[in-house]
């Protein structure tokens, strides 16, 4: 890419940035923004006053970026030019090594820009399910969670199990993690749907191919500064001996917490923990998260569709297939990319997959 291209490239960018930014006025917000910090009872509303700072930053972080970035442009232009016309072949090669230096920076902007929704910076719950088909599915929702995890390594995000229910024979038939990590809830929101797979099954004897679904479903974790009210009546709180690890004690009592939010129909439960009380206060947490992204969804007008998603965990809801035979490829059906080492993909190699539902959704 040359340096014009380069250019043309940020400048289309800081337009797109603009937009999410008021306008294209990004000076005049953050000029907005300091005026309201500089108000006399700012600071008493810390939930606030917190959200308002951290916007002023990124804002400036954005605005410092862009500007620093066109004159390192401008100067390398004429430094290539000069170049050129002296026929200076190191210093050409030194360009060169900025322009691709300069373009990587710029990616990084890029993704940036794209994760400044409302909720991108949160931390993540991440539910995983098996679909019908017993062991098969139940084998194959294990593998999506193990290429997670890989994946999650990687980036050096920080994970917790708060919840697992194995199969009878292999595999999980659900679980649930807690992900902490920059930017998490915009990296990841656009994994959840049902992911298919079709292999020669290893548990079957006559080693026929099977086709498999799992759903992965993501939703912010909230903090302290979203409020969202919970009616106990509301509630209905059922406690269970705990399936997983854990000793003992997690083994023989009724440890495990299962809140169901009767208008909504949405469940949420934990068994990490030995404590009752303390499984609990995970499982409020993660209601408290569930209907935040609810509320989110229905002011979005896009609750219904992924609803009628979750419903069925099958054929015709899939947006990502898995295909290790009769030929070797991953495509993702939503923005049509496509990776033909499913091997490379299920060690947690994903990264084009994230980067599509980041861009793709928004460009």
């Amino acid at each position: 890419m040359t340096l014009k291209k380069i250019a043309n490239y940020l400048r289309s960018l800081w337009r797109i940035s603009g937009g999410i930014f008021d306008k294209n006025n990004v000076k005049d917000k953050i000029s907005s923004l300091n005026q309201e910090i500089l108000k006399k009872d700012f600071w008493k509303d810390a939930n606030k006053s917190k959200k308002v700072t951290k916007e002023k930053n990124f804002l400036e972080s954005i605005l410092n970026f862009y500007t620093s970035s066109v004159n390192e442009i401008n100067n390398l232009q004429d430094l290539n030019k000069l170049a050129i016309e002296e026929k200076d072949s190191a210093i050409l090669n030194d360009c060169s090594k900025k322009i691709f230096s300069i373009l990587k920076e710029i990616k990084v902007f890029e993704t940036k820009c794209f994760l400044s929704g409302e909720n991108d910076s949160l931390d993540i719950y991440m539910e995983i399910h098996a679909g019908a088909g017993g062991t098969e599915s139940q084998d194959w929702a294990d593998m999506l969670r193990r290429m997670y995890l890989k994946w999650f390594d990687k980036k050096k995000f920080g994970y917790q199990m708060i919840s697992e229910h194995k199969g009878e024979e292999a595999g999980i038939k659900s679980s649930t993690l807690k992900v902490t990590g920059e930017n998490l809830y915009g990296l990841m929101k656009k994994e959840s749907g049902v992911h298919r797979l079709v292999r020669i099954s290893p548990f079957d004897s006559g080693a026929r191919r099977h086709t498999s679904f799992a759903s992965i479903w993501v939703y912010p974790s909230v903090d302290d500064s979203i409020d969202v009210v919970i009616d106990e009546k509301d509630l209905r709180i059922d406690t269970y001996r705990s399936s997983g690890a854990g000793g003992q004690h997690v083994n023989t009592t009724d440890s495990a917490v299962r809140i169901t939010h009767i208008p909504t129909k949405i469940v949420v439960q934990c068994q990490n923990e030995r404590s009752q009380h303390k499984n609990k206060e995970t499982c409020y947490k993660m209601l408290k998260a569930r209907l935040y992204e609810y509320e989110i969804q229905k002011r979005e007008e896009k609750n219904q569709s992924q609803i009628e998603a979750k419903t069925d965990i099958g054929w015709g809801h899939q947006i990502r297939s898995y295909v290790l035979q009769p030929y070797r490829l991953v495509k993702d059906l939503r923005y049509k990319i496509e990776d033909t080492n499913p091997d490379q993909v299920l060690n947690g190699n994903i990264d084009k997959f994230i980067e599509a539902g980041i861009f793709g959704s928004k460009k």
